[in-house]
């Protein structure tokens, strides 16, 4: 799948989220880490964002993580922190759904996981799930396929509602 491909992906799934959050009457929010921003701007340019769109936290920082997403202070590539950033997102901004996603990007290891080692969260008043992922590839290709699954399982838990 070509970078243009993912991005046209992002793109659709963005707009579908949209719809649906707007259809719903939710506000949705997202905490990033490893895609620093990637996943808020598609739903950002999402149609009638402003209605259902809360906001997003970029935290690619530990101590930031800690400090506004009220994660607990440690190591933070793992569900509890993913499952945490969500949690506190979802709090710090109002919203009624909050993913949020942390991990490593590559090129080295990082708090002992390889590259491409991603969690994925979602909270909502259904409660949370986490997920973990193995991606393949460079840091950017780990960032891409993080924000297309990041953006899947929020389409995913609101189409279920």
């Amino acid at each position: 799948m070509t970078d243009g491909d993912l991005t046209r992906i992002a793109a659709e799934i963005a707009e579908r989220i949209g719809s649906t959050a707007l259809a719903q009457g939710l506000s949705v929010a997202v905490a990033e880490s490893l895609t620093s921003g990637a996943i808020a701007s598609r739903l950002g340019a999402a149609a009638d964002s402003s209605v259902w769109f809360a906001g997003g936290v970029v935290a690619y920082a530990s101590e930031t993580k800690f400090r506004v997403l009220s994660v607990d202070p440690g190591p933070v590539v793992n569900a509890r922190c993913a499952v945490q950033m969500a949690k506190g997102c979802a709090d710090l901004l109002g919203a009624d759904v909050a993913v949020a996603v942390t991990g490593v990007g590559g090129p080295d290891p990082e708090e002992g996981h390889p590259p491409g080692t991603v969690y994925v969260a979602l909270s909502s008043s259904d409660g949370e799930i986490v997920d973990q992922h193995k991606f393949d590839g460079d840091p950017s290709e780990v960032v891409a396929l993080a924000t297309l699954t990041t953006l899947q399982t929020l389409l995913t838990s609101l189409t279920k509602r």
